[in-house]
């Protein structure tokens, strides 16, 4: 069964203090229910029409694995902390190759 990722992009972070708080919740949230931290940060290189803003890249076990994490009352705990309209951002799920 193929790993699956959370690929996640912040467009723009206008209240550094929400995301804080949804941070100190996500991580554990996230890796209580099995995904890992792969990467964390701003772009070292960007090309084509990249934009230099936050990428966040997390490891699952399966597609099932990642998508549940996202439905767990932890998680929809730190996104209530995140609150709406404090960042831009897209989150996209995707599935490995192999």
């Amino acid at each position: 069964m193929p790993k699956a990722y959370w690929v996640v992009t912040y467009r723009s972070l206008t209240n550094p203090n929400a995301w804080q708080a949804y941070a100190k919740l996500a991580k554990p949230a996230i890796t209580d229910a099995g995904g890992r931290f792969v990467a964390l940060g701003k772009p070292a290189m960007i090309y084509e029409a990249g934009m230099n803003q936050i990428v966040v890249l997390v490891e699952f076990e399966s597609l099932q694995h990642a998508i549940a994490c996202h439905e767990t009352s932890a998680y929809r705990e730190a996104l209530r902390a995140l609150g709406t309209g404090n960042v831009e951002r897209d989150i996209r799920i995707v599935e490995g190759t192999a």
